[in-house]
């Protein structure tokens, strides 16, 4: 090559020099295209601009992942697989034994702790299991818990639904009224001041003491005056007072006795009683035995009656659903159940919880029901209008 040749420049056609022997070729370069320019004069787009393939600003993928729907209306299956009729399980299974335990109450035992009585005192306060577990049932979206709550929503309406409304028919040809005053009621005036006050013509009271009897039986000898006291209880009445012989229900004191009204429409058999207590005993023994031995002896005398008017004031402390006054509650009706509105609780006074005070009769028709503002006592009174003829 001569010298001229040497100092010429290359030119676009010229090749690459071929490389050194031994020399590696990078991959890719023989077959790379070349690099190309932007021309001058095209625009550039901004960093921050969005690719052409992405989805627009506030776009949501909801294909096949759901996520675009509220999650308490999306019941299909959850992050384990599980359907909706798959899943809940344990709540159905707590809905199962809620509507046991509504549904054969009877059947629970008492030989521990008398349980099966105090269930049955405190039966209607289960119902409210059920909106609980209705509003699980939502949050875990389980068909299967929902169609088992069903089952103890609709027993507890069968056994108490008919208590919501007003069942009250008018006026009734006089009215009753029964108070456990309590032993130690502070105020024994203030009780006085409630029972003049009631418009009753027929007053019961139970749990009299010694030392607060002067004060019933003075407070209430303007607006009664025919009453009889027999141990711990009293009849106050606006009409005559005869025929009163104590009933021995098996305890060791007389808190009971059957005495007859001659109200204007007619004689009436009026029975006052005030009930042994249901107490948590793990033999079951002695206080158990005793309230159904106590139950049997009033319900007997009940039977062997002769008025076909009959009326049962007193604290029976228990409620018409309690297994062990059935032999009272089978003879009687429940001026509450028949007449009155809600279900009527009477204690204790500062938040009813159960209604173990009760009005009863036979042969006459309770025309309405109500229950008393708390006074001194832990009990507050329940009244009743009756009408003489059914």
């Amino acid at each position: 090559m001569t010298q001229a040749e040497q100092d010429l420049p290359a030119t676009a056609g010229d090749a690459d020099p071929a490389p050194a022997a031994g020399a590696t070729v990078p991959a890719g370069d023989a077959t790379a295209p070349p690099a190309v320019a932007p021309a001058a004069d095209a625009p550039v787009p901004p960093a921050d601009a969005p690719h052409a393939d992405a989805p627009a600003a506030g776009a949501t993928a909801l294909a096949g992942s759901g996520r675009g729907r509220h999650w308490l209306f999306d019941w299909g299956r959850d992050r384990r697989g599980s359907s909706t009729w798959r899943r809940g399980w344990a709540l159905a299974v707590l809905a199962g034994l809620l509507a046991l335990l509504l549904g054969l109450h009877r059947q629970v035992p008492n030989s521990f702790g008398n349980f099966g009585s105090l269930l049955e005192t405190f039966l209607p306060w289960l119902g409210l299991f059920v909106p609980v577990l209705l509003v699980a049932a939502l949050l875990r979206r389980s068909v299967t818990a929902l169609v088992a709550v069903l089952l103890p929503a609709v027993l507890w309406f069968a056994l108490f639904g008919g208590l919501l409304g007003d069942k009250s028919t008018g006026k009734g040809d006089f009215t009753v009224l029964t108070h456990n005053v309590e032993a130690d009621n502070p105020d024994p005036a203030g009780t006085v001041r409630l029972v003049n006050g009631s418009g009753a013509q027929i007053v019961a009271l139970e749990e009299l003491t010694s030392a607060a009897l002067p004060t019933y039986t003075n407070g209430l000898a303007a607006s009664y005056p025919y009453h009889v006291v027999e141990g711990t209880v009293g009849l106050w009445s606006k009409y005559p007072i005869s025929g009163t012989r104590v009933v021995d229900i098996k305890i060791g004191w007389t808190r009971a006795f059957r005495s007859q009204v001659d109200t204007p429409q007619g004689p009436l058999a009026v029975y006052v009683a005030h009930m042994p207590s249901v107490r948590v005993k793990f033999d079951g023994g002695f206080t158990a035995d005793q309230r159904d031995h106590s139950a049997q002896a009033l319900g007997d005398a009940i039977q062997d009656e002769s008025l076909g008017h009959v009326l049962l004031l007193g604290d029976m402390n228990g409620t018409m659903n309690d297994r062990s006054l059935a032999p009272i509650t089978s003879q009687l009706r429940s001026a509450q159940g028949t007449a009155g509105s809600g279900f009527g609780f009477s204690w204790p006074s500062q938040f009813p919880m159960a209604r173990i005070d009760q009005i009863m009769s036979r042969g006459m028709q309770p025309t309405d029901s109500w229950v008393l503002p708390a006074d001194g006592s832990d009990h507050r009174a329940i009244a009743a209008q009756y009408r003489y003829h059914r």
